[in-house]
């Protein structure tokens, strides 16, 4: 039986961090001025809404890697990755409100360990079959 503790609580931890992020582009439409549902208008406030959507639209794709991985290689070694993953978006989304140009690295980090999942859960999900 695999323990799916950590993993269950990195999943918390996505969805605090897009529930967080969600909030940002909430204020940050009040402060700019920008009414639902144009996407569009201050810099700030696009840059807000972009690092918001790319956080979701990676977690899409994240969150299975990391219970495939949890459940055909480790769950701790799940946990440790996906903890890795949300502060690189943590980072990430900071770095993208400054200045667009400096999201490089900390998306660089993200999908590296999205990748080490994907690779892992794959590996792991075929060495069932074998």
């Amino acid at each position: 039986m695999h323990d799916f503790r950590w993993p269950a609580l990195i999943t918390l931890g996505v969805v605090a961090l897009l529930f967080a992020l969600g909030g940002a582009v909430g204020k940050a439409r009040a402060q700019y001025n920008i009414k639902a549902p144009a996407t569009t208008g201050d810099p700030a406030f696009e840059r807000t809404f972009r690092a918001h959507q790319n956080a979701i639209e990676n977690a899409v794709i994240f969150l299975p890697s990391l219970w495939l991985f949890a459940a055909f290689v480790s769950g701790i070694w799940a946990a440790v990755l996906g903890a890795v993953w949300i502060a690189a978006y943590v980072w990430y989304f900071a770095a993208y409100q400054k200045d667009a140009a400096k999201r490089g690295r900390p998306f660089s980090l993200a999908a590296l360990v999205f990748g080490i999942l994907a690779l892992g859960a794959a590996w792991g999900v075929v060495r069932e079959f074998l």
